[in-house]
């Protein structure tokens, strides 16, 4: 295990810079809305869809938001201090996050995550110099959670978890960064917010964001319809080991999405809208969809929480040469 001193960022580097940025923790956030006009069927002229590209992100994720906060909060409550590893569970995108936050202060990184996500995260953590140890593909995130704890438990001494099921921190870097964003990038004319959940940090965060500035705001989830399902990175809550930081009661609306047809919406979004994203992408669409053909008037934001270049060899992609 290493033990040199972490890599400091200087205390007087600016958030973003015109020229540069001193480092690449400070390129997190700031990412585009791009309108979406083709996939829009059967949605009056006046709503407008934006969804917001979080694969621009420098780990290619949502969860490098999370993950610079929670290690950020670590170092300045003194858990996370020089000679100790980050350890945590995760579905892939979050490890992502905490492999390329650790890599740019110098801290070793264990991730547990399920031997069955797609071979383009395990690769892309492994780059960052992260060792992965994997959990039973069967038992999902869940299994991951468990191993997780199983592993903190024989050393607690030497590891910092930043746990980004039950961190705050997790939810804080949304309601910081991502609410925000969307509130100014909108003109604070955003009247729903579409997200959806797997550690639910993001919904939770900036709906809350959102809603503090204008409680008429809508705040829905997507989840999977159910507990067998394929959308890699998401919770069907009732059948979950349901976060900490998920507080339902402050969403308006959670919708129930099919495997398939978010598979579907994610051809037709790179086909249509010229935008290859993950299958959580599809998911949320189709939850933003089904709300906007309820209205007359509004702007919905939906998240598409990464791109689809790290699920290129996945189920997502085996059937889609043959659609017409």
């Amino acid at each position: 295990m290493s033990t040199a001193a972490p890599r400091e960022r200087s205390p007087d580097a600016p958030a973003t810079c015109a020229v540069a940025a001193r480092s690449v923790l400070d390129l997190v956030g700031n990412t585009p809305l791009v309108e979406l006009r083709a996939t829009r069927d059967g949605v009056a002229p006046g709503v407008r869809l934006f969804a917001k590209l979080e694969g621009f992100n420098p780990g290619g994720s949502v969860k490098d938001r999370p993950a610079k906060k929670m290690i950020e909060v670590g170092l300045a409550e003194g858990k996370l201090v020089a000679g100790k590893t980050i350890l945590d569970s995760t579905s892939g995108n979050t490890g992502i996050g905490l492999a390329m936050v650790g890599a740019a202060l110098g801290f070793p990184v264990k991730l547990v995550m399920p031997e069955n996500v797609s071979v383009e995260r395990k690769k892309v953590i492994r780059a960052y110099g992260a060792v992965i140890v994997f959990s039973d593909p069967m038992e999902g995130s869940d299994g991951a959670i468990r191993l997780c704890r199983t592993i903190l438990a024989e050393d607690p001494e030497r590891y910092f978890k930043p746990d980004q099921y039950n961190n705050p921190a997790n939810s804080l870097a949304h309601y910081e960064g991502t609410g925000p964003e969307i509130w100014q990038q909108t003109g604070g004319r955003v009247t729903h917010f579409v997200a959806a959940i797997g550690t639910s940090g993001t919904i939770m965060g900036t709906g809350r964001y959102l809603k503090e500035r204008n409680p008429s705001v809508q705040v829905i989830a997507a989840e999977p319809e159910d507990a067998f399902h394929g959308l890699e990175g998401l919770k069907h809550m009732a059948s979950s080991i349901v976060p900490g930081i998920y507080h339902e009661a402050e969403l308006d609306l959670k919708l129930g999405i099919a495997t398939d047809e978010a598979y579907n919406m994610v051809y037709r979004l790179g086909r249509e809208e010229g935008l290859i994203v993950g299958q959580s992408c599809g998911a949320a669409h189709l939850a933003a969809l089904t709300v906007a053909r309820t209205l007359t008037q509004g702007t919905i934001v939906v998240i598409f929480p990464d791109f689809g270049d790290r699920y290129l060899s996945t189920n997502l992609w085996l059937g889609w040469q043959n659609l017409p």
